[in-house]
């Protein structure tokens, strides 16, 4: 995963989380709110989705160059509800 959004220094092995976001500023935005995080904070926002831990990489096909979002865990949006306009 070489070009994934963290440096070398990480030395990632799996993926077990991400969120789909529509704009660089949401994610800039959220990537600011879960850096506050303590590390249990991101561990329950991880097993609430994912509690086996399984990388979820091979669900992406990433590799191929295709990306396809896994269908065994269901995300979480940061979208905000809409609501109906009468």
């Amino acid at each position: 995963m070489p070009t994934l959004f963290f440096d070398s220094a990480q030395q990632l092995n799996r993926l077990v989380y991400f969120e789909e976001i529509n704009t660089e500023e949401q994610a800039m935005e959220r990537f600011k709110v879960v850096s506050t995080f303590t590390r249990m904070q991101k561990e329950k926002m991880i097993r609430a989705v994912n509690t086996d831990w399984i990388d979820l990489t091979a669900g992406l096909k990433y590799e191929s160059g295709q990306r396809m979002r896994p269908t065994l865990y269901s995300r979480p949006s940061i979208q905000p509800a809409r609501r109906a306009v009468a």
